[in-house]
């Protein structure tokens, strides 16, 4: 029996003298406040931290290098453009930097004496409506007069524009941005100069670019690395074939609308529209259409609403017959894969994306097209679009059935009444068969 006190509470024993009673666990599994840090700890963030940081540092620089890596991507596709011509010329003995350079240089002839013919009617034009501008103003005000029934005099025009707050802010406006334009300029100047060097590289080292990258890879890559550069070449340069088709039956048809309208400058607005509208995506349509309605308008104002009409036309008949039919063809990809390759090209990155598309596109499923295993298609009438279902007759069939119906079993009874009874005359002409005896003929 354990001892008790006098109060009658069992007496608890006291440790030894000398020694510490054992520490008992916190409630709940807590460590204790001399608990150490697990050694993988410390490790761990350090990593974390370092991945971040690193993640944050590879973002910014490629930010920073977009606008490169998209100069690059264009270079590269116009390289592949002009390959066929390359190659051909340096297959007669030329070398490939010299045939390089004479492609580049007789593109830009053409562009500078575009730009040359496009820059004098320009001025040419903006000389004679800078000249003729009060005529211009009044043929406007006595056409507006006529139609509205309205009583406006060029004085009091006049007299508005330049008392107005919205010319003399225009002005101002026009002042502070010459700047901005200017850096504009020069920044795409840089820009094409950029890439004019890298395409010129791509193109004059094209072999030995090529080698480079199937040095690195297996013999079985290697090939499949040069079809799929072969392939490349063919489709952007039938996607340039078909463009430049587009552009030059869009030139001769607003050329024909021009000239029938007697509109100044007519061969050149057409070479316009046809370049600017096929080779600028997007925007390049209101861009193409904007200056002939504009020249068209200095003949007679009604002229640059036939303009427009014409081109609104033009483009829809472009958007949805010539273009699908001729990008089938050429790039050889079904007209709603070319038309969602553009939208998501532009999605991504903007117009280069939407002029880049379309090869891209079609490169990427010639190459994947030789890995996808095809089958002989089965003989069944729903794989042409035939349904298997048989269908009821209709309401003027039936009524034609039930029609004939009494007629043919009324013929029919008139033939059996006609009939003579030939049996029973053959019958009586035998005479009478004895037992035993088969009729004659059995």
């Amino acid at each position: 029996m354990a001892p008790t006190d006098e109060s009658g509470q069992t007496a608890q024993h006291a440790p030894p003298t000398g020694t510490t009673p054992p520490s008992r666990p916190q409630a709940g599994g807590a460590a204790g406040p001399g608990a150490r840090m697990p050694r993988w700890l410390p490790r761990a963030m350090v990593l974390a931290l370092a991945l971040i940081a690193a993640f944050q540092l590879g973002s910014w620089a490629f930010h920073q290098v977009t606008g490169l890596l998209i100069n690059i991507l264009i270079a590269f596709f116009l390289a592949l453009a002009i390959e066929p011509a390359v190659s051909r010329m340096a297959s007669r003995g030329m070398r490939r930097g010299l045939a390089t350079f004479l492609v580049f240089l007789g593109l830009a002839i053409a562009t500078a004496g575009f730009v040359t013919l496009l820059g004098s009617m320009l001025a040419g034009q903006i000389i004679k409506m800078v000249e003729g501008f009060p005529d211009y103003l009044d043929s406007v005000i006595n056409w507006v007069n006529a139609t509205f029934h309205t009583d406006l005099r060029r004085v009091d025009i006049q007299e508005g524009l330049l008392h107005s707050d919205w010319l003399r802010k225009y002005a101002q406006n026009s002042a502070a941005g010459v700047l901005d334009v200017s850096a504009q300029v020069l920044g795409g100047l840089f820009r094409l100069l950029t890439v004019a060097l890298f395409s010129f590289y791509f193109a004059a080292d094209g072999p030995r670019l090529r080698r480079a990258i199937c040095s690195v890879l297996p013999p079985a890559r290697q090939a499949e690395v040069l079809r799929a550069w072969e392939i490349a070449v063919d489709k952007t340069g039938g996607y340039l074939y078909s463009r430049g088709l587009m552009a030059l039956i869009s030139g001769i048809a607003h050329y024909i609308l021009l000239e029938a309208l007697g509109v100044p400058y007519a061969p050149v607005l057409g070479v316009w529209v046809g370049l600017v509208s096929q080779f600028i995506p997007t925007i390049g349509t209101y861009l193409a259409g904007a200056l002939p309605m504009l020249i068209a308008f200095t003949v007679n104002p009604w002229y640059a609403v036939w303009v427009l009409g014409f081109v609104v036309i033009y483009q829809q008949f472009e958007n949805y017959v010539l273009q699908p039919k001729l990008t089938s063809k050429t790039v050889d990809i079904h007209p709603a894969v070319a038309f969602g390759s553009v939208i998501a090209g532009t999605a991504l990155l903007g117009a280069v994306g939407a002029l880049i598309a379309i090869p891209a596109v079609a490169t990427l499923q010639a190459f994947l097209g030789a890995y996808v295993k095809r089958y002989a298609v089965t003989d069944d009438p729903r794989v042409h679009g035939h349904r298997g279902r048989v269908t009821a007759p209709g309401l003027l069939t039936r009524a034609r059935r039930l029609w004939s119906r009494p007629a043919e079993a009324g013929e029919a009874g008139t033939a059996d009444s006609a009939a003579p009874d030939v049996s029973g005359t053959a019958d009586a002409s035998r005479g009478p068969v004895v037992a035993g005896e088969s009729p004659a003929g059995e």
